[in-house]
């Protein structure tokens, strides 16, 4: 059995008088895609900030890898989450004024990289994800699907442990979601990346290693 990358006990949140989450108790496997699924305000998008540290919860503690996520503070929070850690937003959140190619180089770039390897792996996922002749082009020139796919790579330009995916497929069609999952069973079986994704889409959620389902903010 493959140990775990990621162990949350007890983990709650709420938001003013709204309990979000109820008391998650989750083990995520190391080397494998996890899918997420639940009718819209189950939790799954709070869940998956915490699981990327870019929420505390309220109560609860959560590993990832041999690290307890309680014990960092400021600093080596960012600086652990901007290497163990992608994502990839259901919005993209792409820099505008910043190419493709240079949106997928920003993750070594903040955590200090900078060179030709660096340029040849952003290159590299590019092309994988079918953008080779648009890694030049900035965000306003890609459509929806296009920029969709440069989150993506940027979420695997530091070869994190874990990507967090929200909906990495919403607003792809059917063939470049096929692809875009390829890649992550590629990345998962070839570089050992373990992947945890949201997903309303029921044929990508039985694609992944083990799929868990979510309900009034616990899963069930």
């Amino acid at each position: 059995m493959n140990e775990i990358m990621i162990e949350a006990r007890g983990i709650t949140k709420s938001f003013g008088d709204l309990e979000v989450l109820r008391g998650i108790d989750l083990d995520i496997r190391r080397n494998e895609i996890t899918a997420i699924t639940g009718a819209s305000g189950a939790g799954k998008t709070t869940l998956l900030q915490i699981l990327g540290t870019l929420h505390s919860p309220d109560q609860g503690q959560l590993r990832i890898g041999d690290q307890h996520i309680e014990s960092l503070k400021g600093g080596e929070l960012a600086a652990f989450r901007n290497q163990r850690i992608g994502f990839i937003f259901q919005f993209h959140r792409l820099l505008p004024e910043f190419s493709a190619l240079e949106n997928v180089l920003m993750p070594a770039w903040i955590s200090g990289q900078d060179g030709s390897r660096e340029k040849a792996r952003a290159e590299r996922l590019l092309r994988d994800l079918g953008l080779g002749e648009r890694m030049h082009h900035a965000p306003n020139k890609l459509s929806g699907g296009e920029q969709q796919r440069v989150a993506a790579a940027r979420a695997l330009m530091n070869q994190p442990d874990v990507v967090l995916a929200d909906e990495p497929t919403g607003n792809l069609d059917s063939g470049n979601a096929d692809s875009m999952y390829e890649l992550f069973e590629e990345l998962r079986d070839r570089e050992g990346q373990t992947f945890v994704v949201v997903t309303h889409n029921n044929t990508m959620a039985r694609r992944g290693n083990r799929t868990l389902h979510m309900a009034d903010g616990l899963i069930v």
